[in-house]
């Protein structure tokens, strides 16, 4: 009988110490309404973040000032953003971190009653974007790799970019999905996406304390992110769709997901083309003071 409580013990502390330890402070991340932010809903909302090991605590925004307002005040430890604004917090001293890229391709339509049906007659026209982040920085290479100009129509509100377009206040707009689908659905012409001319500067960033005081925290995110990842190309939207509404998501997301013809990403490295294409162009746009230094602005160790 000794013997066999000895063993029982034995068994019992080896299957405690396999067991990963949680640190019981959560990592807080914040996400906007946009396809980027599922993996990491799905796997809170599906215990994947707790059966690897990890909190997380997810705050919705429903743009990027109220984001970047967040981050400023140290109310959140990660957030779903891009590479200019991570060049950008390392320049007014916020040590946040690229860490991986994010599922993204940002739309640009034209306003349903413009007559525009190709890029290159948006030469000369008003494009409804947010200045200074990811939305502006693909319009650029657009126009860049199409030769034509356009203009800058400053407007951070997701409603007024979204009603301006269909009331034909402006030519042209950018926009990632479920919204840019809800565009199409009220009439905006569809020009082409960010995916299609080879384009992508989204990125998820956290604190350089998470990245480096809780490397293994990190790890396990990404862990889950990916089973996340995993679950979304396997499962229809019905499966989930009804979580999505608390995070902001519109209702129509679902149908969205469904028709999604590519599938969805694993956290993969930012390239480095586009981390320099970035960095020149943050600091041609006033964005930051001097190039951003790469050693310090990126780490993408969590997901290797």
């Amino acid at each position: 009988m000794k013997k066999i409580l000895i063993l029982l013990t034995l068994f019992i502390l080896v299957g405690c110490s396999s067991a990963p330890k949680v640190n019981e402070t959560p990592i807080r991340v914040g996400t906007l309404p946009a396809e980027a932010a599922l993996p990491i809903i799905i796997a809170q909302e599906k215990g994947m973040f707790e059966a690897h090991g990890v909190k997380i605590e997810i705050t919705p925004f429903g743009n990027p000032q109220e984001r970047n307002a967040a981050a400023q005040a140290g109310e959140i430890d990660g957030m779903i953003a891009d590479v200019m604004t991570g060049y950008t917090f390392q320049d007014k001293g916020m040590p946040y971190v690229i860490t991986s890229d994010i599922n993204e391709d940002f739309k640009i339509l034209a306003s349903p009653n413009s007559g525009i049906t190709t890029m290159s007659q948006l030469d000369g026209k008003e494009v409804a974007l947010i200045p200074g982040l990811i939305l502006e920085y693909v319009m650029d290479e657009i126009a860049q790799k199409d030769s034509f100009s356009y203009n800058v129509l400053a407007m951070p509100s997701f409603p007024g970019r979204f009603e301006g377009l269909l009331s034909d206040q402006f030519a042209g707009v950018v926009f990632t999905e479920p919204q840019a689908g809800m565009l199409v659905q009220n009439g905006a012409i569809l020009l082409g996406s960010s995916s299609q001319y080879g384009i992508k500067g989204g990125s998820l960033l956290f604190h350089d304390d998470v990245v480096t005081q809780r490397s293994d925290d990190l790890k396990r995110f990404y862990a889950a992110y990916n089973e996340a990842v995993a679950y979304l190309n396997d499962n229809p939207s019905s499966e989930y769709s009804d979580l999505l509404t608390k995070y902001q998501f519109p209702e129509q997301m679902g149908a969205y997901i469904d028709n999604k013809k590519e599938a969805f990403g694993t956290a993969t490295a930012v390239s480095q083309d586009q981390l320099d294409k970035i960095n020149t162009w943050s600091q041609a746009k006033g964005l930051i003071d001097k190039p951003a230094d790469l050693e310090k602005a990126v780490n993408f160790e969590a997901i290797n």
